[in-house]
Protein backbone atom coordinates (compact mmCIF):
# COMPACT_ATOMS: atom_id res chain seq x y z
CA UNK A 1 0.00 0.00 0.00
CA UNK A 2 0.96 3.96 -0.40
CA UNK A 3 0.36 6.38 1.51
CA UNK A 4 -1.69 9.55 -0.43
CA UNK A 5 -0.81 12.92 0.22
CA UNK A 6 -3.19 15.82 0.22
CA UNK A 7 -2.06 19.51 0.27
CA UNK A 8 -2.70 23.32 -0.41
CA UNK A 9 -0.41 24.29 -3.11
CA UNK A 10 -1.01 28.26 -2.70
CA UNK A 11 -0.89 30.76 0.37
CA UNK A 12 -2.91 28.45 2.28
CA UNK A 13 -6.53 28.39 3.06
CA UNK A 14 -7.42 26.48 -0.55
CA UNK A 15 -10.14 23.96 1.21
CA UNK A 16 -8.30 21.11 2.53
CA UNK A 17 -10.44 20.04 5.39
CA UNK A 18 -13.30 19.49 3.41
CA UNK A 19 -11.72 17.28 0.80
CA UNK A 20 -10.02 15.30 3.02
CA UNK A 21 -13.54 15.04 5.08
CA UNK A 22 -14.79 13.97 1.42
CA UNK A 23 -12.07 11.42 0.79
CA UNK A 24 -11.93 9.84 4.09
CA UNK A 25 -14.21 7.21 3.29
CA UNK A 26 -11.61 5.77 1.03
CA UNK A 27 -8.95 5.25 3.63
CA UNK A 28 -8.45 4.19 6.71
CA UNK A 29 -5.94 6.61 8.41
CA UNK A 30 -6.03 9.88 8.29
CA UNK A 31 -2.66 11.81 9.54
CA UNK A 32 -1.45 15.30 9.86
CA UNK A 33 2.20 15.85 9.29
CA UNK A 34 3.30 19.27 10.19
CA UNK A 35 1.67 22.84 11.07
CA UNK A 36 0.03 23.70 14.51
CA UNK A 37 -2.97 25.38 15.19
CA UNK A 38 -1.97 28.12 13.14
CA UNK A 39 -3.71 26.16 10.52
CA UNK A 40 -7.83 26.28 10.90
CA UNK A 41 -9.40 23.43 8.43
CA UNK A 42 -13.29 24.19 8.05
CA UNK A 43 -15.84 21.60 7.44
CA UNK A 44 -19.59 21.96 6.66
CA UNK A 45 -21.98 18.82 6.77
CA UNK A 46 -25.45 18.34 8.11
CA UNK A 47 -26.16 22.02 8.52
CA UNK A 48 -22.98 22.23 10.72
CA UNK A 49 -20.23 24.48 10.39
CA UNK A 50 -16.40 22.96 12.51
CA UNK A 51 -13.36 24.65 12.18
CA UNK A 52 -10.66 22.23 13.20
CA UNK A 53 -7.00 23.44 13.94
CA UNK A 54 -5.01 20.52 15.27
CA UNK A 55 -6.87 17.54 14.73
CA UNK A 56 -7.12 15.86 11.82
CA UNK A 57 -10.45 16.70 8.99
CA UNK A 58 -11.26 12.63 9.10
CA UNK A 59 -12.47 12.67 12.69
CA UNK A 60 -15.93 12.76 11.70
CA UNK A 61 -15.87 9.54 10.15
CA UNK A 62 -16.50 6.71 13.21
CA UNK A 63 -14.67 4.21 12.01
CA UNK A 64 -11.16 5.70 10.77
CA UNK A 65 -7.87 6.47 12.88
CA UNK A 66 -6.61 10.15 13.09
CA UNK A 67 -3.24 10.11 13.92
CA UNK A 68 -1.01 13.72 14.54
CA UNK A 69 2.58 12.80 13.60
CA UNK A 70 5.50 13.71 14.69
CA UNK A 71 6.02 16.92 12.46
CA UNK A 72 3.32 18.84 14.19
CA UNK A 73 3.31 20.92 17.52
CA UNK A 74 0.86 20.92 19.69
CA UNK A 75 -1.21 23.29 21.94
CA UNK A 76 -2.25 21.28 24.92
CA UNK A 77 -5.07 24.19 25.90
CA UNK A 78 -6.24 25.11 22.30
CA UNK A 79 -6.14 20.99 21.84
CA UNK A 80 -8.69 20.48 24.78
CA UNK A 81 -11.28 23.32 23.38
CA UNK A 82 -11.15 21.95 20.17
CA UNK A 83 -11.24 18.45 21.51
CA UNK A 84 -13.87 19.54 24.39
CA UNK A 85 -15.92 20.87 21.61
CA UNK A 86 -15.87 18.06 18.93
CA UNK A 87 -17.05 15.53 21.79
CA UNK A 88 -19.91 17.99 22.85
CA UNK A 89 -21.00 17.90 19.17
CA UNK A 90 -20.84 13.68 19.64
CA UNK A 91 -17.69 12.96 18.14
CA UNK A 92 -15.98 10.76 20.78
CA UNK A 93 -11.89 11.40 19.98
CA UNK A 94 -10.40 9.32 22.46
CA UNK A 95 -11.10 6.00 20.66
CA UNK A 96 -10.36 7.55 17.41
CA UNK A 97 -7.30 9.63 17.76
CA UNK A 98 -3.39 9.03 18.75
CA UNK A 99 -0.62 11.48 18.77
CA UNK A 100 2.97 10.94 18.24
CA UNK A 101 4.79 11.03 20.84
CA UNK A 102 7.67 12.86 18.51
CA UNK A 103 5.35 16.04 18.44
CA UNK A 104 6.81 19.08 20.04
CA UNK A 105 4.41 20.86 22.04
CA UNK A 106 3.56 24.94 22.29
CA UNK A 107 4.61 26.03 25.52
CA UNK A 108 2.80 29.42 27.37
CA UNK A 109 6.00 31.26 26.80
CA UNK A 110 6.33 30.20 23.02
CA UNK A 111 3.62 32.38 22.14
CA UNK A 112 4.93 35.21 24.59
CA UNK A 113 8.25 34.55 22.63
CA UNK A 114 6.04 35.01 19.15
CA UNK A 115 4.59 38.32 20.10
CA UNK A 116 8.21 39.56 21.19
CA UNK A 117 9.57 38.52 18.36
CA UNK A 118 6.75 40.11 15.39
CA UNK A 119 6.61 43.62 17.53
CA UNK A 120 10.26 43.71 17.03
CA UNK A 121 10.51 43.64 13.55
CA UNK A 122 8.42 46.87 13.33
CA UNK A 123 7.37 47.15 9.39
CA UNK A 124 9.27 43.58 8.75
CA UNK A 125 6.51 41.84 10.22
CA UNK A 126 5.42 38.54 8.59
CA UNK A 127 2.33 38.24 9.94
CA UNK A 128 2.08 35.54 11.83
CA UNK A 129 -0.84 34.04 13.95
CA UNK A 130 0.46 34.40 17.57
CA UNK A 131 0.27 31.06 18.36
CA UNK A 132 3.25 30.39 19.22
CA UNK A 133 4.08 28.37 16.31
CA UNK A 134 7.26 30.03 15.09
CA UNK A 135 9.19 29.99 18.55
CA UNK A 136 8.01 26.18 19.14
CA UNK A 137 9.64 24.77 16.01
CA UNK A 138 12.79 26.99 16.68
CA UNK A 139 13.56 25.70 19.81
CA UNK A 140 12.90 22.19 17.97
CA UNK A 141 16.17 22.96 15.81
CA UNK A 142 18.26 24.66 18.36
CA UNK A 143 17.49 20.81 20.56
CA UNK A 144 15.62 22.27 23.38
CA UNK A 145 12.24 21.43 22.44
CA UNK A 146 9.51 19.48 24.60
CA UNK A 147 7.75 16.83 23.09
CA UNK A 148 4.74 14.74 23.55
CA UNK A 149 6.35 11.71 24.72
CA UNK A 150 8.09 13.97 27.67
CA UNK A 151 4.67 13.83 29.38
CA UNK A 152 5.93 9.98 29.97
CA UNK A 153 8.78 11.20 31.65
CA UNK A 154 10.12 13.63 34.10
CA UNK A 155 8.39 16.29 32.39
CA UNK A 156 8.02 18.71 35.49
CA UNK A 157 11.21 19.41 35.04
CA UNK A 158 11.83 19.74 31.71
CA UNK A 159 8.92 22.28 31.26
CA UNK A 160 10.65 24.29 34.46
CA UNK A 161 13.96 24.56 32.22
CA UNK A 162 12.37 25.33 29.38
CA UNK A 163 9.94 28.08 30.70
CA UNK A 164 13.30 29.83 32.28
CA UNK A 165 15.05 29.83 29.27
CA UNK A 166 12.38 31.56 27.47
CA UNK A 167 12.03 34.16 30.14
CA UNK A 168 15.31 34.73 30.50
CA UNK A 169 14.99 35.72 26.31
CA UNK A 170 11.82 37.61 27.13
CA UNK A 171 13.97 39.70 29.40
CA UNK A 172 16.22 41.13 27.12
CA UNK A 173 13.24 41.60 24.09
CA UNK A 174 11.30 43.51 26.39
CA UNK A 175 10.97 47.09 28.52
CA UNK A 176 11.15 45.92 32.34
CA UNK A 177 7.34 47.29 32.10
CA UNK A 178 6.12 44.65 28.95
CA UNK A 179 8.12 42.18 31.07
CA UNK A 180 6.13 42.47 34.18
CA UNK A 181 2.86 42.38 32.32
CA UNK A 182 3.89 39.34 30.44
CA UNK A 183 4.55 37.58 33.54
CA UNK A 184 1.14 38.54 34.93
CA UNK A 185 -0.25 37.43 31.66
CA UNK A 186 1.91 34.27 31.97
CA UNK A 187 0.01 33.06 35.15
CA UNK A 188 -3.70 32.62 33.48
CA UNK A 189 -2.21 30.99 30.43
CA UNK A 190 -0.38 28.99 32.27
CA UNK A 191 -3.29 27.62 34.12
CA UNK A 192 -5.38 26.80 31.08
CA UNK A 193 -2.35 24.70 29.43
CA UNK A 194 -1.49 22.69 32.61
CA UNK A 195 -5.17 21.93 32.29
CA UNK A 196 -4.58 20.82 28.88
CA UNK A 197 -1.71 19.09 29.59
CA UNK A 198 -3.80 16.80 32.02
CA UNK A 199 -6.53 16.44 29.08
CA UNK A 200 -3.77 15.36 27.13
CA UNK A 201 -2.63 12.99 29.10
CA UNK A 202 -6.07 10.71 28.44
CA UNK A 203 -4.89 10.16 24.97
CA UNK A 204 -3.01 7.32 22.77
CA UNK A 205 0.44 8.66 22.66
CA UNK A 206 1.88 6.27 20.25
CA UNK A 207 4.90 6.31 17.95
CA UNK A 208 3.41 6.90 14.66
CA UNK A 209 6.35 6.22 12.15
CA UNK A 210 5.52 2.22 13.64
CA UNK A 211 1.91 2.41 13.80
CA UNK A 212 1.70 4.03 9.89
CA UNK A 213 4.25 1.40 8.58
CA UNK A 214 2.55 -1.41 10.36
CA UNK A 215 -0.69 -0.19 8.80
CA UNK A 216 0.84 0.20 5.20
CA UNK A 217 2.04 -4.16 5.65
CA UNK A 218 -1.05 -4.76 7.09
CA UNK A 219 -2.56 -3.45 3.42
CA UNK A 220 -4.24 -0.73 5.05
CA UNK A 221 -4.38 2.68 3.19
CA UNK A 222 -3.23 6.11 4.42
CA UNK A 223 -4.59 9.61 3.60
CA UNK A 224 -1.95 12.88 4.95
CA UNK A 225 -3.64 15.92 5.51
CA UNK A 226 -1.32 18.88 5.09
CA UNK A 227 -1.81 22.48 6.65
CA UNK A 228 -1.04 25.93 5.17
CA UNK A 229 0.07 25.90 1.22
CA UNK A 230 3.25 25.19 -0.29
CA UNK A 231 4.12 28.69 -0.84
CA UNK A 232 4.25 28.95 2.78
CA UNK A 233 7.50 26.15 3.01
CA UNK A 234 9.70 27.62 4.96
CA UNK A 235 12.40 26.61 2.15
CA UNK A 236 10.72 27.12 -1.45
CA UNK A 237 7.58 29.48 -0.32
CA UNK A 238 8.23 33.68 -0.60
CA UNK A 239 10.97 33.77 2.20
CA UNK A 240 11.12 35.47 4.85
CA UNK A 241 7.06 35.74 4.68
CA UNK A 242 6.50 32.25 5.36
CA UNK A 243 5.55 29.24 7.95
CA UNK A 244 7.78 27.13 9.96
CA UNK A 245 7.63 23.97 8.76
CA UNK A 246 7.74 22.39 5.31
CA UNK A 247 4.17 22.05 3.90
CA UNK A 248 5.50 20.54 0.89
CA UNK A 249 4.84 16.71 0.04
CA UNK A 250 8.40 16.13 1.37
CA UNK A 251 6.97 17.21 4.78
CA UNK A 252 4.84 14.49 4.85
CA UNK A 253 8.01 11.84 4.89
CA UNK A 254 9.69 13.53 7.60
CA UNK A 255 6.16 14.48 9.91
CA UNK A 256 5.12 10.74 9.82
CA UNK A 257 8.32 8.75 8.86
CA UNK A 258 7.14 7.27 5.66
CA UNK A 259 9.57 6.09 3.03
CA UNK A 260 9.36 8.66 -0.24
CA UNK A 261 9.37 5.00 -2.29
CA UNK A 262 5.65 4.97 0.10
CA UNK A 263 4.12 8.24 -1.22
CA UNK A 264 1.40 7.49 -3.88
CA UNK A 265 -1.47 10.10 -5.61
CA UNK A 266 -0.55 13.46 -4.19
CA UNK A 267 -3.25 15.33 -4.46
CA UNK A 268 -3.57 19.41 -4.85
CA UNK A 269 -5.89 21.68 -3.57
CA UNK A 270 -6.15 25.10 -4.86
CA UNK A 271 -8.80 27.82 -5.30
CA UNK A 272 -9.97 29.09 -8.58
CA UNK A 273 -8.82 32.43 -7.53
CA UNK A 274 -6.23 32.91 -4.85
CA UNK A 275 -6.14 34.36 -1.60
CA UNK A 276 -2.97 35.22 0.92
CA UNK A 277 -3.23 36.13 4.53
CA UNK A 278 -0.74 38.51 6.33
CA UNK A 279 2.39 39.75 4.68
CA UNK A 280 4.29 39.20 1.76
CA UNK A 281 4.46 39.14 -2.04
CA UNK A 282 0.91 38.55 -3.66
CA UNK A 283 1.73 38.87 -7.58
CA UNK A 284 -2.11 38.86 -8.32
CA UNK A 285 -3.32 40.93 -5.58
CA UNK A 286 -6.59 42.76 -6.29
CA UNK A 287 -6.73 46.39 -4.37
CA UNK A 288 -9.76 47.21 -5.99
CA UNK A 289 -13.65 46.85 -6.45
CA UNK A 290 -12.81 43.03 -7.76
CA UNK A 291 -10.92 42.29 -4.89
CA UNK A 292 -13.52 43.28 -2.27
CA UNK A 293 -16.06 41.22 -4.23
CA UNK A 294 -14.32 38.26 -4.11
CA UNK A 295 -13.57 38.45 -0.05
CA UNK A 296 -17.35 39.12 0.05
CA UNK A 297 -18.72 36.63 -2.21
CA UNK A 298 -16.12 34.10 -0.78
CA UNK A 299 -16.50 35.21 2.57
CA UNK A 300 -12.72 35.13 3.00
CA UNK A 301 -11.69 35.54 6.92
CA UNK A 302 -9.08 33.32 8.32
CA UNK A 303 -10.71 30.53 10.15
CA UNK A 304 -8.37 31.13 12.89
CA UNK A 305 -7.91 34.83 13.07
CA UNK A 306 -10.71 35.98 11.70
CA UNK A 307 -8.77 38.31 9.57
CA UNK A 308 -9.35 39.76 6.14
CA UNK A 309 -7.36 38.01 3.43
CA UNK A 310 -6.08 39.23 0.85
CA UNK A 311 -7.84 38.52 -3.00
CA UNK A 312 -6.36 38.05 -6.28
CA UNK A 313 -6.79 35.92 -9.27
CA UNK A 314 -5.13 32.55 -9.76
CA UNK A 315 -1.45 32.23 -10.02
CA UNK A 316 -0.31 29.83 -13.10
CA UNK A 317 3.06 30.74 -12.43
CA UNK A 318 2.90 30.01 -8.74
CA UNK A 319 1.10 27.15 -9.81
CA UNK A 320 3.39 25.30 -11.78
CA UNK A 321 6.30 25.67 -9.09
CA UNK A 322 4.56 24.52 -6.46
CA UNK A 323 3.24 21.46 -9.29
CA UNK A 324 6.49 20.74 -9.73
CA UNK A 325 7.67 20.75 -5.70
CA UNK A 326 5.36 18.29 -4.73
CA UNK A 327 5.32 15.76 -7.48
CA UNK A 328 1.13 16.12 -7.87
CA UNK A 329 -0.82 13.56 -9.67
CA UNK A 330 -4.35 15.32 -9.19
CA UNK A 331 -6.04 18.79 -8.83
CA UNK A 332 -8.70 19.96 -6.57
CA UNK A 333 -10.25 23.29 -7.32
CA UNK A 334 -12.48 24.87 -4.94
CA UNK A 335 -14.36 27.94 -4.52
CA UNK A 336 -15.48 27.80 -7.77
CA UNK A 337 -18.96 29.33 -7.48
CA UNK A 338 -17.23 32.32 -5.99
CA UNK A 339 -16.87 33.48 -9.57
CA UNK A 340 -20.09 32.12 -10.84
CA UNK A 341 -20.84 36.28 -11.29
CA UNK A 342 -17.88 37.50 -12.91
CA UNK A 343 -18.30 38.75 -16.90
CA UNK A 344 -14.36 37.85 -17.43
CA UNK A 345 -12.00 35.62 -15.47
CA UNK A 346 -8.32 36.55 -15.20
CA UNK A 347 -5.86 34.16 -14.98
CA UNK A 348 -1.84 35.10 -14.42
CA UNK A 349 0.41 32.70 -17.02
CA UNK A 350 3.89 34.67 -16.26
CA UNK A 351 5.20 37.40 -14.72
CA UNK A 352 6.70 40.82 -15.87
CA UNK A 353 10.48 41.54 -13.91
CA UNK A 354 12.25 44.36 -14.60
CA UNK A 355 11.11 44.28 -18.59
CA UNK A 356 11.46 40.49 -19.16
CA UNK A 357 8.24 38.11 -19.11
CA UNK A 358 9.97 35.25 -16.86
CA UNK A 359 7.19 32.16 -16.96
CA UNK A 360 9.44 30.05 -13.92
CA UNK A 361 8.45 31.05 -9.98
CA UNK A 362 11.86 33.59 -9.43
CA UNK A 363 14.20 32.69 -6.40
CA UNK A 364 13.00 36.08 -4.54
CA UNK A 365 9.84 37.85 -5.99
CA UNK A 366 9.00 41.76 -4.94
CA UNK A 367 5.91 43.74 -4.65
CA UNK A 368 6.69 45.31 -8.26
CA UNK A 369 6.28 42.16 -10.08
CA UNK A 370 3.53 42.53 -12.88
CA UNK A 371 1.47 39.44 -13.32
CA UNK A 372 0.32 38.86 -17.37
CA UNK A 373 -3.14 37.58 -17.71
CA UNK A 374 -5.21 35.61 -20.07
CA UNK A 375 -8.60 36.36 -19.78
CA UNK A 376 -11.95 33.98 -19.83
CA UNK A 377 -15.63 34.61 -20.39
CA UNK A 378 -17.16 34.04 -16.97
CA UNK A 379 -19.90 31.17 -16.99
CA UNK A 380 -22.58 33.84 -14.97
CA UNK A 381 -24.90 31.20 -13.74
CA UNK A 382 -24.79 29.44 -10.29
CA UNK A 383 -22.48 25.84 -10.06
CA UNK A 384 -24.10 25.32 -6.21
CA UNK A 385 -26.99 23.11 -7.20
CA UNK A 386 -25.19 21.31 -9.93
CA UNK A 387 -24.81 17.58 -9.16
CA UNK A 388 -22.16 16.57 -12.32
CA UNK A 389 -20.37 17.51 -14.91
CA UNK A 390 -22.54 16.96 -17.16
CA UNK A 391 -24.63 20.32 -16.05
CA UNK A 392 -21.55 22.32 -16.14
CA UNK A 393 -21.90 25.16 -18.57
CA UNK A 394 -19.44 25.25 -21.30
CA UNK A 395 -17.69 28.67 -20.34
CA UNK A 396 -16.89 26.64 -17.04
CA UNK A 397 -15.76 23.94 -18.76
CA UNK A 398 -13.50 25.71 -20.99
CA UNK A 399 -11.87 27.55 -17.95
CA UNK A 400 -11.71 23.97 -16.36
CA UNK A 401 -9.97 22.82 -19.62
CA UNK A 402 -7.47 25.96 -19.40
CA UNK A 403 -6.24 25.26 -16.34
CA UNK A 404 -5.44 21.13 -17.29
CA UNK A 405 -3.91 22.43 -20.26
CA UNK A 406 -1.24 25.26 -18.87
CA UNK A 407 -0.80 22.90 -14.75
CA UNK A 408 -0.31 19.23 -16.80
CA UNK A 409 -2.11 17.82 -14.36
CA UNK A 410 -6.03 16.94 -14.27
CA UNK A 411 -8.56 18.43 -12.04
CA UNK A 412 -10.34 15.54 -10.32
CA UNK A 413 -12.82 16.98 -8.03
CA UNK A 414 -14.45 20.53 -8.53
CA UNK A 415 -16.30 21.97 -4.94
CA UNK A 416 -19.02 24.50 -6.16
CA UNK A 417 -20.02 24.96 -2.51
CA UNK A 418 -18.93 24.79 1.31
CA UNK A 419 -21.41 21.78 2.00
CA UNK A 420 -19.90 18.63 1.97
CA UNK A 421 -22.32 17.09 -0.51
CA UNK A 422 -21.26 20.47 -3.07
CA UNK A 423 -18.35 18.25 -4.77
CA UNK A 424 -18.35 16.84 -7.96
CA UNK A 425 -15.69 14.41 -8.81
CA UNK A 426 -14.69 14.05 -12.51
CA UNK A 427 -12.59 11.11 -13.87
CA UNK A 428 -11.52 9.97 -10.36
CA UNK A 429 -10.75 6.37 -10.21
CA UNK A 430 -10.76 4.66 -6.93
Amino acid sequence: MKVDVLLGLQWGDEGKGKVVDVLTPRYDVIARFQGGPNAGHTLEFEGQKYVLRSIPSGIFQGDKLNVIGGGVVLDPALFKAEAEALEASGHPLKSRLHISRKAHLILPTHRLLDAANEAAKGKSKVGTTGKGIGPTYTDKISRNGVRVGDLERDFDALYTQAKERHLGMLRGLMTAEDYTAALTKLETTEKEWMEGVEYLRGFTFTDSEHEINRMLKEGKSVLCEGAQGTMLDIDYGSYPFVTSSNTICAGACTGLGVAPSKIGRVFGIIKAYCTRVGGGPFPTELMDETGDKLCAIGHEFGAVTGRRRRCGWIDLVALRYAIMLNGITDLIMMKSDVLDTFETIKACVAYEIDGKVVEDFPYSISEGVKPIYTELPGWQCPLGKMTSEDEFPEEFNNYLTFLEEELEVPIRIVSVGPDREQTIERYLEN
